[in-house]
């Protein structure tokens, strides 16, 4: 107990950490109900009802974007569960933002550990790692999944660094075990990028076996590395050969689609080169690492800054409350990646006091994120990654990289601190001028400069796309003068910042000298500093994440209440029909997808040939249906319906449109809708996806149905289809991974159904199994028999189960190491006790 007490001590602290950070929110039980957070519940909701009404899980869902799996909403499956009983005892139980950063700072906290810190520094480590400001903003936006990835990804790494230290078998077992906590966390972006710190972690190791001439343990302990990942891997192998696969049917799969004009920006087999790079940080923005509000901070209104408004002359308080502090490079941005003015100094001093491969691994490491977050302003670097990297080109937001900088700068700063520490000569200026005076000059002298002449880093506070926009808005005789205060508002959030910066470095540097001249003990030092970066770094996080965002737990409730509209459409009593809302931003939001099976929604990953759909067709008929209704009065029976094809053949029954006060709406009826299931006259084959989605712009879909000739075997040859005034297709059983229908035709024809294709879907015609074509570019299609059928569409990929086997066998070897890890320390102390 007395060994393990400090360490006991500094988890204690990291979780008074946390609760002070949401106080008085997390013992009020407010929560975070932002953006994002809210499209996550209102596109689970279909799929979390079936849940508890059944006890199963369903991997299809009809509720947003006609129909999608759900194996990016909720990635759960029951192989994950031993797993999240050992998630829910490393996270104390705590509540859940406060588990969040209390499971950062341990994180990190495992890894210094590791490193054979000691307690103290550690400590600090943690503090300075878990209190970076994008973190905070993660949260504030509601993107808990890279969060908690992030939180996984240091132990991970902590155990690469055991099993280099000749600590094997615990080192194997820390990392298969938070590989598969990181890869539960469903975030592969940011798993992706730490495989290769990762990899610079295990060159260091190399060069550093290569020159103590131990390379059969490097080799060994590679080897157990290697057979951990594996472990890992196969313990989440459900979620990610799943996601893997749906992936290739996604935006971050290759299109079918041959365009004309910039071909170049469409890559071999992944997102467009412009939609990976569109977060791409300035190269001037990175100087955020410094200070905070080099860029203006966060993308929200100019009137909220105090210190903006000192200089804005009054008569623009209304351009000021619509213009936005933020004048980087991004389209927006929640807030900058802020690392500590501290931390970075201490950063720099250590990639001059610090020696060994591994401060080289952490500098490489840093340069090499810096570079490819900077996207489009560095598109060499970008586009071999984008074309010759695997997966590289399956990831937007480029500026995420950065993720590895804020790991890599405080953990050479913390190593950094201990040389100082243990050699306080490294802080004379005589013996070690270049390291002291170059480590000053690029922070407390950028940060001066900042402070006293900001234009000579920076001439242009106003992005184009602003000055545009002001000056289509704005008479040129009054644009100037307001510009001219812009610039000057603009310029005082810098200025503001960097002051602030360079006094928290110069005291930092005060503390330090101190030390050196013997007037202060390494203990104080450490507390000192831990003091300073955590009132720096907390201060700034409260720009981002502040108490007044948390709000009621009632409130998640109202932002999904019942309307007058969905009472309305709920009513109708048919089994499946969808719902179009076109009275706001309807591939932007969730809520109608919490009552209604909606042809909108908001998803990073949808289905790319929906995604086409709604580029080619149904954006220009939302519109045209939108002014349609609105010239009839809301009467439907003027309207002409072939001017909104695809949206009937998708089963819109209902459009939801604005009506009256702001935010009220009104449903209207659409009697054209095509129904579940319909038989067609013609089938006409195409030969490439271009001519396939082209054809709807002139096809009736109710009378032929336009199939791609790779599904023409599965169609059986049929070019001319059969109906007439008997054949009837219709839904008899509905749930969103099952499907029953019952047919009746005098003679076999093509049947189209409103419900969106997607391989893994099975379907049997009468208990016997039958293959799905692919129609009108987005639904399915199938040959019927003459005569009476009853055909089930069920959505239950044998693959689910195959992957579910593995992973178990996966979990049971990671029991077996940990049973061995404890009876070999048993019999070590065993031994020990008897000499």
């Amino acid at each position: 107990m007395k060994k393990i007490l400090p360490d006991l001590i500094a988890i204690l602290a990291f979780v008074l950490l946390s609760f002070a950070y949401f106080f008085p929110a997390d013992i009020e039980g407010r929560i975070l109900f932002q953006h994002d957070t809210a499209a996550g519940a209102g596109a689970g909701q279909d799929a979390q009802e079936y849940l508890e009404r059944t006890g199963e899980r369903s991997r299809w869902t009809n509720s947003i974007f006609s129909g999608m799996p759900t194996y990016q909403m909720a990635p759960s499956y029951d192989s994950t569960k031993p797993v999240q009983v050992v998630e829910k005892a490393y996270r104390l139980f705590l509540p859940s933002y406060v588990m969040l950063t209390f499971i950062m700072m341990l994180g990190f906290y495992i890894l210094m550990r590791a490193f054979g810190l000691s307690v103290w520094l550690s400590g600090l480590g943690s503090i300075i790692w878990g209190f970076s400001s994008y973190f905070f903003i993660l949260i504030a936006a509601g993107h808990i999944w890279k969060f908690v990835t992030l939180a996984y990804i240091p132990p991970t790494i902590a155990g690469v660094v055991l099993a280099y230290r000749k600590k094997y078998l615990l080192g194997g077992i820390l990392t298969a075990l938070f590989i598969a906590l990181q890869i539960q966390s469903n975030h592969i972006q940011m798993s992706y990028y730490f495989m290769f710190v990762i990899l610079f972690f295990v060159g260091a190791y190399f060069e550093d076996a290569y020159r103590k001439k131990e390379l059969p343990h490097f080799f060994k302990a590679s080897a157990i590395l290697a057979v951990a990942a594996l472990i890992g891997v196969c313990a989440n192998l459900s979620n990610l050969y799943h996601t893997y696969e749906y992936s290739k049917e996604t935006m971050r799969g290759k299109s079918e689609l041959k365009r004309e004009g910039p071909a170049a920006q469409q890559t071999s087999s992944g997102l467009d080169r412009d939609y990976i790079t569109q977060w791409s940080y300035g190269i001037g923005e990175t100087l955020t690492f410094l200070v905070p509000n080099v860029k203006g901070g966060a993308s929200i209104p100019i009137a909220e800054s105090e210190t903006a408004m000192k200089k804005a002359n009054p008569m623009y308080g209304n351009i000021y409350s619509q213009l936005t502090q933020y004048f980087g490079d991004q389209p927006m941005t929640s807030g900058p990646v802020y690392v500590g003015a501290f931390v970075l100094f201490l950063f720099l001093l250590g990639c001059f006091i610090v020696k060994g491969p591994l401060k080289w691994a952490l500098i490489g490491a840093t340069v090499f994120s810096i570079l490819l977050s900077w996207g489009r302003n560095f598109m060499g670097l970008t586009d071999f990654f984008i074309d010759y990297i695997p997966m590289y080109n399956k990831f937007r937001a480029v500026s995420s990289i950065l993720v590895i900088a804020e790991f890599t700068i405080p953990l050479l700063a913390i190593f950094a601190l201990k040389e100082v520490l243990s050699n306080p000569e490294s802080l004379k200026l005589k013996e070690n001028r270049t390291p002291l005076l170059v480590s000053l000059a690029l922070t407390m002298g950028v940060a001066l400069i900042l402070a006293v002449m900001p234009e000579i880093v920076f001439s242009n506070y106003i992005p184009a796309q602003e000055m545009a926009a002001l000056q289509q808005a704005i008479p040129g005789e009054q644009l100037s003068p307001l510009v001219a205060n812009l610039e000057e508002v603009r310029k005082a959030l810098v200025t503001s910042d960097a002051w602030r910066s360079f006094f928290v470095i110069a005291v930092g540097c005060a503390v330090l000298a101190l030390y050196a001249n013997r007037k202060l003990k390494a203990s104080w030092v450490v507390a000192a500093i831990t003091i300073l970066c955590l009132v720096d770094m907390w201060s700034v996080n409260k720009r981002y994440l502040y108490d007044e965002q948390f709000v009621p737990k009632s409130q998640r409730v109202e932002a999904f209440r019942k309307t007058a509209t969905d009472e309305a459409i709920l009513q109708d009593t048919d089994l499946n029909y969808r719902v179009f809302n076109i009275s706001g931003n309807a591939f932007n939001e969730n809520n109608t997808a919490y009552w209604h099976k909606s042809i909108g929604g908001y998803h990073a990953a949808k289905l790319r040939r929906y995604q086409e759909m709604i580029d080619h067709h149904i954006s220009k008929e939302m519109q045209s249906v939108y002014q349609a209704i609105a010239t009839a009065g809301g009467k439907m029976d003027s309207v002409d319906a072939s001017k909104f094809r695809v949206l009937n053949m998708l089963n819109t029954k209902y459009f939801i449109l604005p009506a009256g006060q702001q935010g009220q709406t009104v449903p209207i009826q659409n009697p054209y809708a095509y129904g579940n299931a319909w038989f067609v006259n013609k089938v006409m084959y195409v030969d490439n996806a271009n001519e396939e989605i082209n054809a709807l712009d002139t096809i009736l879909p109710t009378e032929t149905a336009v199939v791609d000739v790779k599904f023409k075997e599965q169609l059986k040859g049929v070019t001319e289809g059969y109906k007439d005034s008997l054949s009837v297709i219709r839904l008899t059983a509905y749930e969103p991974n099952h499907l029953v229908y019952e047919s009746s035709s005098t003679e076999a024809g093509v049947a189209v159904f409103s419900e969106i294709f997607y391989p893994g879907w099975r379907v049997t015609v009468d208990g016997q199994p039958v293959e799905l074509a692919r129609a009108d570019y987005i639904l399915r299609a199938m040959n019927i028999p003459a005569g009476k059928h009853i055909i089930e569409m069920s959505f239950d990929p044998q693959s689910l189960h195959t992957t579910e086997g593995i992973a178990y066998a996966a979990l049971a070897l990671l029991l077996v190491g940990v049973l061995v890890l404890v009876w070999t320390n048993r019999k070590r102390k065993t031994a020990n006790e008897e000499k």
